[in-house]
């Protein structure tokens, strides 16, 4: 561990020496270009442990789909069997954060999400609602895998998931025009969001 930290020490004071030693336009590029391989080496680190999961499911416009299926789920990542060692269960418990384990259940669907608006609108949804929402979006089960757990026919699973999708646009793009109106700043992903929201909304008045 002393050795670590006595080469982290003398690399830092090698990069402060850099930095005071620039002049030139030449010499203040290396130092930016020491610190943008010190920041990507550092965001790659951040990647490795970070959680990987589709919290923004209902700003994904591509989720459900608009062809003739009528709301088939799109897969979100072409993993079949996940390697248990890099699953983000298994690396947050390994940091010592249990949450997203102990709130693995349909009826705390909520938990998952950081957003408080996003968390209220899960779970406001039925118990019903709230299981379909959880096998399709968090274990990415299929609409037939879905349908012998709970005893129905894949199409009712595929109508109910896109209903159950429609509604939350709909509570999402009143609350984020809300925010708007009062004076948030917005995300770039919520602006397309709200784009591709009207643009369909729209072509369904069209079509009627």
């Amino acid at each position: 561990m002393g050795r670590k930290v006595l080469v982290r020490e003398t690399k830092r004071a090698a990069l402060t020496r850099m930095e005071d030693a620039a002049r030139t336009i030449d010499d203040f590029r290396k130092v930016i270009a020491h610190w943008d391989h010190l920041d990507s080496n550092s965001e790659r680190r951040e990647r490795y442990n970070e959680v990987i999961r589709q919290n923004e499911i209902m700003l994904n416009w591509d989720t459900v789909s608009t062809s003739s299926d009528k709301g088939a789920i799109k897969p979100v990542m072409n993993v079949v069997i996940p390697s248990p060692i890099r699953y983000h269960w298994w690396k947050m418990i390994m940091t010592g954060d249990f949450l997203d384990t102990i709130h693995d259940c349909p009826h705390e669907l909520g938990e998952f999400m950081e957003d408080a608006a996003f968390s209220q609108m899960l779970n406001n949804l039925t118990e019903n609602q709230k299981e379909i929402m959880y096998y399709s979006v968090i274990r990415q089960f299929s609409n037939m895998h879905i349908a012998q757990i709970r005893g129905q026919t894949d199409r009712n699973i595929r109508k109910t998931f896109a209903l159950i999708i429609k509604r939350l646009r709909e509570k999402l793009a009143a609350h984020i025009r809300q925010r708007e109106e009062d004076g948030y700043l917005i995300t770039p992903i919520q602006h397309e969001f709200l784009a591709a929201y009207d643009e369909t909304d729209i072509d369904t008045d069209d079509d009627e």
